[in-house]
């Protein structure tokens, strides 16, 4: 149905709470880059409306830290655009000392937690491979 895939990839060690937070955060850039995937509002029958949400269904994934930085190292290879998360955004607070923080790894040294991308699906199962579906 869908040309392209939506797949998340979580390291396999974060807590419950980290892994939730980490899949919002990589959703929003993957929503931000692709805004065609947000479908219509949703009314309930009562009449109340809802948030829009994806029309394409989202893969979670999970890898261990080896197997995420290869995704990681794949998807730049490829030129794919993503959505990264490294550990050290755990300990900010908000957008700006994100990015502040972000700016100081490169992809030999960040601790990858989270990577969300859209792509060809093909494409998405070549860069994923390795990764096993999220419990």
């Amino acid at each position: 149905m869908f040309d392209t895939k939506i797949a998340i990839v979580l390291r396999n060690n974060l807590a419950s709470w980290q892994k939730l937070n980490v899949t919002a955060f990589l959703m929003s850039g993957v929503a931000g880059q692709a805004p065609e995937i947000i479908g219509e509002a949703y009314k309930d029958r009562a009449g109340n409306s809802y948030n829009a949400l994806s029309i394409q269904p989202i893969i979670v994934l999970s890898a261990d830290e080896a197997t995420i930085s290869t995704i990681h190292r794949r998807a730049l290879e490829r030129d794919v655009t993503s959505s990264l998360f490294i550990e050290e955004m755990f300990a900010t607070g908000h957008d700006v000392a994100n990015r502040a923080v972000f700016a100081n790894y490169g992809p030999e040294d960040a601790k990858v937690v989270g990577i969300a991308m859209r792509a060809d699906k093909k494409i998405v199962d070549k860069i994923t491979k390795g990764a096993t579906m999220h419990q």
